[in-house]
């Protein structure tokens, strides 16, 4: 439980009406699932990051930060700790020739409607992505063979000591869904995406079949968090658990959906304990028919 002087003390750093005590998690993430947050931060700028990670460092409180919580599965216990919300306030996006410059809290999408409205090219498979730049870079995003390593050129970041730092391209050791930034305890302020210029109607063809596609093949009317699991080299995930025998499978509110055997899908009140045990299922009957390992690629927050 955050003490009386520690919420004091961020009163100082941010406005009371942004912070929520006892905040549903539930309301903060594309799965629709987790408990309460200690506290909820809404941060509105870099300099209120920046303070707060600073004195919630010095402090040794634990906290996390939060995008669009698509990526994201919270316990039903909630967060022991203080939920740092970037988002509407830290969500510019900006235009300079071939470059767009975004902050942390901006969707993907409306970037990827920005680079359309000035016939840039390169960001059409973000268009459909529901995280935010600053969770997207850190995981390296992507779908439909992009990824965001392909366009980043410049990723600004603040330490918890609140120190600004920036990481180019090759600082920034991109993966498959993964980056220097997972492994470091830094966090992400402003984006530099490198386009080039494009045909708008063939951008704006491009963003629709990518729409379609996943509306065919993705179970977009229920409640997750996108991909459970990271594809495995040289397979698939959603094939695996398909041929496992796996589609379709329930407990409680989480299924494994039966569009998409790679989606978990809250189909109903589902807790983050039901989650966890049909991720433990699905693992335990791929490992038991192919001999592979199913690494997921949802973060789990407790």
């Amino acid at each position: 439980m955050i003490s009386e002087a520690v919420i004091e003390a961020l009163k100082s750093f941010v406005p009371e009406k942004n912070i929520y005590l006892q905040e549903p998690m539930a309301g903060h993430t594309t799965f629709r699932i987790g408990g309460p947050a200690d506290c909820l931060l809404e941060l509105e700028n870099e300099e209120q990051l920046r303070n707060v990670q600073k004195y919630l460092s010095l402090i040794e409180e634990r906290f996390f930060i939060l995008g669009n919580g698509s990526n994201l599965l919270v316990s039903d216990h909630g967060y022991p700790g203080v939920i740092l919300r970037i988002g509407k306030g830290m969500s510019e996006i900006r235009v300079e020739g071939c470059h767009i410059i975004a902050q942390a809290g901006a969707p993907l999408a409306q970037v990827a409607k920005k680079a359309l409205e000035h016939s840039l090219t390169g960001l059409e498979f973000a268009s459909g992505i529901p995280g935010t730049v600053g969770g997207g870079v850190v995981m390296n995003a992507g779908a439909y063979d992009g990824e965001l390593s392909q366009v980043v050129t410049q990723v600004k970041v603040v330490s918890r000591q609140g120190e600004t730092m920036v990481f180019d391209n090759s600082t920034m050791e991109f993966g498959y869904r993964t980056s220097a930034l997972r492994k470091n305890s830094f966090t992400v302020t402003e984006v530099t995406f490198e386009l080039k210029e494009g045909d708008r109607e063939q951008i704006q063809a491009k963003m629709e079949e990518l729409a379609e596609k996943r509306r065919a093949k993705q179970p977009l009317e229920y409640p997750s968090a996108g991909s459970t699991f990271k594809r495995p080299e040289g397979y698939y995930a959603g094939k695996l658990i398909m041929d496992a025998g796996m589609r379709g499978y329930q407990t409680g509110g989480a299924r494994v959906s039966d569009k998409h055997c790679g989606f978990i899908i809250n189909v109903g009140k589902a807790s983050a304990q039901d989650v966890l045990d049909v991720i433990c299922e699905v693992r335990e009957r791929v490992k038991l028919r192919f001999g592979v390992d199913l690494e997921t690629e949802v973060i789990y927050l407790e």
